[in-house]
């Protein structure tokens, strides 16, 4: 079924359908020796094929079977509009809009009525295809009305199902991440105030441990709060290319990554920032997915080589930003991505960038990101 409605293949079996009685008809003329009527069956045959094309180029279809029909007209060989002219011109109200179609129709109609009066005067034909234009155009009009009137409704059914979900994840994260983050900052924040005062390594530990939770719950509320939005999307398509959708709400940027590594080092991991080039605004998903890409590969640098140091080098060019993270500890696998990996992949990607992630040939391991800036 779904090959049966495709396109192509409906045309192409519309012009085998009503090509079927001119092709029969003059194989039975041949047979018999009756020759008179094949102009005529030829005219009509040429019609149908040309409607091949009718979804792709109606209007040039249309000119081509009203041209056709004018000829026939001319050799006497139809009186009135034949079944190739109706599908035409009711193509041209299927698919196309406005102007074209006001255009296309009078010049159709314009043809037809001339050649009306030229070739068959004083019958009125002129009023007989006014109707005939009118109506055949008016029916394919309707028809993509109607059409563009689904989609728009099953696009807003799909929309809405999307909000509902971001609003179900949303009361899930503050039913149950949010309340444990703060379990988590509450139970730290103790501990750090029953440690004795010689105990300042670990004081200072769970200071900054404390930070980053309190930091980790302000990022989830204003997640929380883009998840509860209702204007994020529009037709179907995020609003983050122009710096005012979900991804620009979250506050983090590549201005933050000093704030990063800071963050990193208290955690216990080596780390150190190198920036080049004159630093410029970033568009906000580019902005968003270099931050993203540093946090998630120092996060990965700490859970899978523990006591390696890393390397953080942001590059600023006149067409593109580069961000690379390099740590010294041993590779423990080929670097197949996982949930983080594919999640950094995905960002590059929808920025228009490039991301390349595995052993580093110094040991260790290397993520790398291109993002270009002319894309955007």
């Amino acid at each position: 079924m779904r090959f049966l409605r495709r396109p192509k293949v409906l045309d192409t079996a519309l012009v085998i359908v009503i090509s079927m009685p001119g092709v029969l008809g003059l194989i039975f003329m041949i047979e018999r020796g009756e020759t008179g009527d094949v102009p005529r069956l030829a005219h009509y045959l040429v019609g149908a094929v040309l409607l091949l094309a009718r979804r792709r180029r109606p209007v040039l279809t249309a000119a081509l079977v009203t041209t056709l029909d004018v000829a026939g007209h001319a050799l006497r060989l139809i009186t009135v509009a034949d079944v190739p002219a109706v599908i035409a011109l009711y193509s041209v109200g299927r698919h196309t809009a406005g102007r074209v179609t006001a255009l296309t129709s009078l010049a159709a109609y314009a043809a037809y009525a001339l050649a009306g009066e030229v070739f068959q005067p004083g019958k009125g034909n002129w009023v007989g295809y006014l109707f005939f234009v009118a109506t055949t155009v008016g029916v394919g009009q309707l028809v993509r009305l109607r059409a563009e009137l689904d989609e728009r409704g099953r696009r807003e059914a799909a929309d809405a199902a999307v909000r509902e979900e971001r609003r179900r994840i949303a009361r899930e994260l503050h039913d149950i991440v949010a309340h444990h983050i703060t379990v988590i900052t509450a139970l730290v924040g103790g501990a750090r105030a029953t440690l004795p005062a010689e105990q300042e390594v670990t004081r200072d530990a769970l200071k900054s441990a404390e930070q980053t939770a309190r930091e980790a719950m302000t990022e989830m509320r204003r997640l929380l709060d883009v998840l509860r939005a209702d204007d994020v999307l529009r037709d179907g398509e995020l609003l983050g290319a122009a710096g005012t959708g979900p991804d620009a709400a979250t506050g983090v940027g590549a201005e933050r990554l000093p704030a990063l590594v800071d963050e990193a080092r208290s955690a216990g991991l080596s780390t150190s920032l190198t920036v080049t080039g004159t630093p410029v605004a970033l568009p906000a998903p580019v902005d968003l997915a270099v931050y993203r890409i540093v946090q998630e590969a120092l996060t990965n640098t700490r859970k899978h080589a523990a006591g390696a140091r890393a390397g953080v080098r942001l590059a600023y060019e006149q067409e593109a930003v580069e961000v690379e993270v390099v740590d010294d500890g041993r590779a423990t696998g080929s670097g197949a991505p996982g949930f983080g990996l594919g999640g950094m992949a995905e960002r590059v990607a929808l920025c228009g960038g490039r991301l390349t992630t595995g052993p580093h040939p110094g040991g260790g391991f290397r993520v790398h990101a291109r993002i270009p800036l002319e894309t955007l």
